[in-house]
């Protein structure tokens, strides 16, 4: 018996080291997943959209503008209200017979009323149409500010693709470096070269290591930048590279105007400034209303309860046939169908004057209306400016990257003569490593000119509508 359920523990032992290990293999292999993810811009662009907290923020925003609708229907709907109260009465009062009689009571009342108005200068129209123009405006702020945090994604990842650029170049540098400390090892060797040219090349490859530094914590800064404007952990992010294709860079527009008349029409911060006319329109309705009457609509009902304290419920009637005097029952229920009452009415209000009170609201609407059709026009001037801006950018940094592309072409087929000669003798490395620098900055200076290129075309298009991508 023993020897069985020691096997039976052996086998439970082997089966649990067996699942501990499958489960350790799966995490290791989900943790070594999610390091290798790299994330292309648009999942970026859409894992920000989702979970930025300003957006969300602004989510909430359209949420309240949604409750204010339903709010301001309710200003068409009657206003239904009910009340009951009871008190009790003690003391003493005098009789008609002059003697004093004491008597404890109690005393209930309820009552219903409705009311709903009727006419007000058709203000409730005027606050239901304002209260759907704020839905508008709140979900035009809200795409206002998805196209900024879009533009903020897209302008961070082409930094951090640019900071990769860099440290490419840098790398190569290395590379470069490292190959000659090779030639002129051999030479040295060979008796052909000094010893000293050996120790300026190393002591050019530690500088080149050094770059190399840098260029790398250039990456890190760009990755974390990124990943703090995605607001999730830094650690282990990464982006796919991007590779673009500029053999035939040209502006896919001629002027600004087609790119203007796109925008002004589909732009939400336009459409914004044109619903706040709108909105201060109403705004001088709903204070003309007030030079008009209030038609309100009213009724209710109510009843009554009373009881003296130590004595049953009953009421004296008497017979009108006979003369006869006797009493019935007159409890709660007896007492509430008999006192119960009704009414209706309708109120008019009509305002005469009130120290032009109202006339002065109603110029201030007008002020304010002519002021906010002011901001529609400096909202139209902003754009245009925008866009122009944005168009001489384009345009120079597409001539920057021409120049720089030429300047390259130009800086490469120096370095190889200027190789050639030094690996030769023909040169002292003092003066090949003037002509590498001019190489490494001609490239550093491509990189930057054609990113900035990327950026500032595929800020033209998002103007014009269209979606930002790296394809």
């Amino acid at each position: 018996m023993m020897k069985v359920m020691k096997k039976r523990m052996t086998n439970l032992n082997v089966k649990f080291m067996k699942n501990s290990l499958i489960i350790c293999l799966l995490l290791v292999a989900v943790s070594s997943f999610a390091q290798q993810k790299k994330w292309t811009l648009q999942e970026c662009v859409d894992y920000a959209l989702e979970n930025n907290i300003s957006i969300k923020q602004s989510s909430l925003d359209i949420e309240i503008s949604e409750e204010n609708i339903t709010s301001a229907k309710g200003n068409f709907l009657p206003n239904v209200s009910g009340s009951t109260s009871g008190n009790f009465n003690f003391g003493s009062y005098l009789g008609q017979d002059g003697s004093r009689i004491s008597s404890n009571t109690f005393g209930s009342n309820l009552s219903l009323n409705v009311g709903v108005t009727l006419f007000n200068g058709y203000r409730n129209t005027n606050l239901y149409k304002q209260a759907k123009l704020g839905l508008k405006s709140s979900e035009l702020q809200f795409q206002k500010l998805k196209d900024d945090i879009s533009l903020y994604v897209v302008n961070s990842y082409l930094n951090a693709l640019l900071s990769k650029e860099n440290y490419k170049i840098a790398e190569d540098q290395v590379k470069v470096t490292q190959q000659q400390i090779n030639n002129i090892q051999t030479l040295v060797d060979e008796g052909v070269n000094p010893k000293s040219d050996l120790y300026n090349v190393q002591a050019q490859l530690a500088s080149n290591n050094e770059q190399l530094i840098t260029a790398q914590n250039g990456i890190d800064l760009a990755l974390l930048n990124l990943a703090q404007l995605l607001q999730i952990p830094h650690s282990g992010f990464d982006i796919e590279d991007v590779t673009f294709n500029l053999s035939s860079a040209e502006l896919a527009y001629e002027n600004t105007d087609k790119i203007f008349n796109k925008a002004v029409q589909d732009r939400p911060e336009i459409k914004a400034a044109e619903i706040n006319i709108e909105n201060s329109e109403l705004d001088i309705e709903l204070a003309k209303a007030a030079f008009f009457p209030t038609v309100s609509l009213g009724g209710g009902l109510g009843t009554s309860y009373q009881h003296t304290l130590g004595e049953k419920d009953r009421r004296t009637i008497i017979d009108p046939n006979t003369g006869m005097v006797s009493s019935i029952p007159n409890g709660f229920g007896k007492q509430f169908d008999d006192n119960l009452g009704y009414n209706i009415g309708v109120s008019v209000s009509i305002p005469i004057f009130n120290g032009n009170r109202t006339r002065s609201s109603v110029d201030r609407a007008i002020i304010s209306n002519k002021r906010v059709a002011f901001g529609l026009e400096q909202a139209k001037q902003d754009l245009l400016s925008t866009i122009e801006n944005a168009y001489l950018d384009a345009r120079a940094a597409l001539n920057q990257y021409r120049a720089s592309e030429a300047s390259l072409t130009a800086q490469e087929e120096a370095f190889r003569a200027a190789q050639e000669s030094y690996n030769y003798g023909a040169m002292t490395s003092f003066e090949f490593e003037q002509v590498r620098n001019r190489l490494i900055s001609a490239q550093s200076t491509l990189a930057n000119s054609k990113f900035n290129f990327v950026f500032k075309t595929k800020l033209l298009e998002f103007y014009y509508g269209i979606p930002i991508t790296l394809e």
